[in-house]
């Protein structure tokens, strides 16, 4: 069966086992690690948009912190929630760490990565040792790490999901995305759940797809069902995101009263 994707870009890293490829189609820039699994998309017409439904999905964090200051981003991928967060949201300091060099050279050459300024700052580094070297530093930390296998190894365990914890501020919300046909799924979930005490959502962003998990240093200020939504509706209307949509997800996959949504703790 011909190829979907006309593959226009390979570099290899042979140090770090992988290769990096970057493909076109219908006007959408996808990169790859060694497969066909597409890691980050741009619509070449729209490159600070937010393609893929997934990465929607992670602003989702919006709907429940009010003033986030500065963003951890662990794994930079085509590097589309940073450009949407410095183009959409440029009172947000965005902090990325990308363990592989050559992914940050792509990413700029191929994805329009803007340098960094001010308010971006692209590290290259590991993300778990930077974390320890920065507790209780940000209010968002978003993890969207994959390797050509898929979540890395060392960021499954349950110590890492406790590192995860100590780098938020009070009210801080944690961000990761996972696949859903993932054989460790649950075990990840459940991990989550141990550690951020029960205070965690999941968004279903298809099927079997992605879900995006959030959990929450503390309990959320706001839970009220109908604020939430109006609020929802008020952030669509602002960044183009479908929030709204996203929220009626969350609500039918989490436990919720009519009127308030409630944890599993």
């Amino acid at each position: 069966m011909r190829d979907l994707f006309k593959k226009i870009f390979r570099e290899e890293v042979m140090d770090d086992d992988i290769s990096i490829d970057v493909s076109e189609s219908e006007g959408v820039r996808s990169l790859h690690f060694a497969s066909h699994a597409i890691q980050s998309s741009m619509r070449l017409k729209k490159p600070f948009h937010l393609e893929l439904t997934y990465t929607r999905a992670m602003m989702m964090f919006l709907l429940f912190h009010a003033r986030p200051r500065k963003i951890l981003l662990i794994g930079l991928g085509g590097a589309s929630i940073p450009k949407f967060i410095h183009r959409f949201l440029p009172d947000m300091k965005s902090i990325v760490v990308e363990i592989h060099r050559k992914v940050i050279g792509v990413a700029h050459l191929m994805f329009y990565l803007p340098p960094n300024d001010k308010s971006l700052k692209v590290i290259h580094g590991d993300g778990i040792p930077f974390m320890k070297e920065h507790p209780e530093s940000t209010d968002v930390l978003m993890i969207d790490a994959f390797d050509p296998d898929g979540i890395p190894r060392n960021f499954r365990s349950l110590s890492f999901f406790d590192l995860c914890k100590s780098t938020l501020r009070t009210n801080g919300i944690f961000v990761m995305n996972i696949w859903a046909s993932d054989p460790h799924y649950d075990l990840y979930v459940d991990r989550m759940r141990r550690v951020f005490e029960g205070l965690i959502l999941i968004i279903p962003t298809g099927k079997p797809g992605n879900q995006i998990v959030l959990g929450f240093h503390d309990t959320p200020k706001e839970l009220d069902v109908k604020i939430l939504r109006a609020k929802a509706k008020l952030l669509e209307k602002t960044y183009g995101l479908e929030f709204l949509s996203f929220f009626n997800q969350l609500m039918l996959h989490n436990h919720q009263a009519s009127s308030m949504i409630i944890f599993d703790q």
